[in-house]
């Protein structure tokens, strides 16, 4: 597992959700989306939703569920 792939895994892990801007800024990930991939390929159970911000963009925000589909703490 890549070292972004485990930083981004463990702040999910954490209960917290991740943007792209995010991963970007705190582990210098490009492709969050690949990330993202990989990890629900592996058995993670990762929902997407789209938001906006204050200028109207869109862009989409992962957290990690449990398996019932609770936010995982």
């Amino acid at each position: 597992m890549s070292s972004q792939k485990k930083q981004i895994l463990h702040w999910m892990k954490m209960g917290r959700a991740i943007t792209p801007l995010e991963a970007l800024n705190m582990y210098g990930c490009f492709r969050l989306s690949a990330v993202i991939y990989d990890l629900k390929k592996e058995g993670y159970n990762i929902q997407s939703k789209m938001v906006d911000n204050q200028n109207g963009k869109k862009f989409a925000q992962y957290t990690l569920q449990d398996f019932d589909g609770r936010l995982n703490l």
